[in-house]
């Protein structure tokens, strides 16, 4: 057997096409460090390596005949048919390798992403076979709390966008992250870094919205001693302490001009100076930046200075919404219920009907109102499993508080006969009512109830939540729990 294709680049050893040479292959794949699978053209398994069977569980006398559906996604047909790309039904279409991301189970059924590079592979008669090399998207990811640290999804629109923040992790200029609010542009940020050559660096994050203009050159630049009144000793700035990493710019388009003028010279030359201090300070850093402005419109309004766009938009990822990716929705409230079931101690689950009714929503606050929805009915169901009557208060509910725009009208159209339905139920029923409760009042009693849970400690709570520690803090201070 041998490889195909004209420069094709593989990621195994490569033989020229037209030359006759044999090998064995089992001990072909086995020369890969990472899961490496053969498939036919009707999606059965050939031959699997060693670290394919650790991946997922399925050892060679378990995967050979198998179709590689069954093994990565535990489906009953090609990933096509469920609207994910498909690496087997392009590469035998025009026998060229063909690259993309895709959501596996891995062998604990855990989801995660990896990056498929797919091979054209030729035995001794010409058959057509497909190598594919399976790499994590990032090492030790091993399940929805894992995960949903870094973002998960696997529609087409989180996926492309995925690729795209790949991309841009490998290049050293500057990055703009844009997206609605609650879209995840602080764990894009995050992902970038963790995926750039400076991923064993500092990763330092600014919120740009509490930097006032007296506070800002402390903070960015540091300090000298006896720089003002009170500093009894010397500061290290922001850019001090990222040196060789990435300093993040969260809600860069709230700067005031006079502080993006003095961010635009350091970001132009790498050089500036500590307040009070004459010696001129070199770093080298990475600057990511987020806003959910749409900071062209602010640069032609005069409120955001045109040179600093560009220094800071060299590249430039946009998020999508959760309305463009309303198939994620099941995988989110699963992997978003995972630390409301720890700090409930409750295994919380959602019914059929209640994952569809969450997918009829607009969600103007993306996949944090999403997560605050999922809060909200588990407080308020009344057993383990949250069913559509309570999601459809709690949307109801968030409707009124937003601008106009319907909440999800369900029609049932199964009658007695479809299955377990709500029709009829009172709130007492088996859900307690959402009545006048708040999302605010949900979070703040989630947040609670962690602190008590971990003894106070914020940043643990901080992990639970999936949030860092300054948006914790604001959080604490905005309900009145520090």
């Amino acid at each position: 057997m041998y490889f195909g294709g004209n420069n094709v680049s593989t990621p195994a050893k490569t033989v020229r096409p037209g030359i006759s040479q044999s090998f064995d292959l089992q001990s072909l794949i086995d020369s890969h460090a990472e899961p490496f699978v053969v498939i036919d053209r009707n999606y059965r398994i050939v031959a699997v390596n060693a670290a394919y069977a650790r991946a997922y569980g399925a050892f060679s006398s378990q995967a050979v005949g198998q179709t590689c559906y069954r093994i990565s996604h535990n489906k009953d047909q090609p990933c096509h048919r469920n609207g994910e790309e498909c690496p087997h039904i392009n590469l035998f279409k025009d026998g060229k390798q063909y690259s993309c991301i895709h959501t596996h189970l891995n062998g604990k059924n855990h989801l995660h992403q990896v990056r498929v590079t797919a091979v054209p592979l030729y035995d001794g008669d010409g058959q057509l076979f497909m190598g594919e090399l399976l790499q994590p998207i990032l090492p030790d990811t091993c399940g929805c709390e894992q995960e949903s640290k870094h973002m998960a999804g696997n529609s087409q629109a989180f996926t492309a966008c995925l690729e795209q923040l790949r991309l841009v992790a490998a290049a050293n200029a500057p990055v703009l992250v844009q997206g609605e609010t609650g879209t995840g542009k602080e764990l894009a940020a995050s992902f970038i870094h963790s995926q750039s050559p400076r991923s064993g660096k500092p990763y330092l994050t600014v919120d740009c919205t509490a930097l006032t203009d007296t506070l800002f050159e402390a903070e960015i630049f540091g300090h000298e001693r006896g720089a003002y009144t009170g500093s009894v000793g010397e500061k290290p700035g922001l850019f001090d302490q990222a040196d060789g990493g990435t300093l993040f710019l969260d809600e860069v388009g709230e700067l005031p001009l006079t502080q993006q003028a003095k961010l635009l010279r350091v970001l132009e030359t790498g050089k500036y100076r500590r307040v009070g201090g004459r010696s001129i300070r070199k770093v080298n850093v990475r600057i990511i930046c987020a806003t959910n402005r749409h900071l062209w419109e602010a640069v032609t309004a005069g409120t955001f200075r045109e040179d600093l766009y560009y220094r800071i938009a060299c590249l430039s990822v946009r998020l999508p919404s959760l309305r463009e990716r309303k198939d994620d929705i099941p995988l989110l409230a699963e992997c978003l219920l995972e630390p409301v079931r720890q700090s409930m101690q409750r295994s919380i689950s959602l019914t059929a009907d209640a994952v569809e009714c969450l997918k009829t929503y607009h969600y103007p606050g993306n996949v944090r109102e999403l997560r605050n929805i999922l809060i909200v009915a588990a407080t308020h169901a009344a057993d383990d499993e949250i069913g559509e009557t309570v999601i459809e208060r709690v949307i109801r509910q968030l409707a009124g508080s937003h601008s106009p725009a319907p909440a999800p009208v369900r029609v049932n159209t199964r009658g007695d006969a479809g299955g377990k339905s709500d029709a009829g139920k009172s709130p007492d029923d088996g859900e307690k009512s959402a009545g006048n409760y708040s999302l605010k009042d949900a979070e703040a009693q989630h947040i609670r109830a962690l602190l008590a849970q971990h003894n106070g400690s914020r940043r643990k709570v901080a992990a639970m939540l999936e949030i860092s520690e300054r948006t914790l803090y604001r959080k604490l201070k905005k309900y009145g729990l520090y």
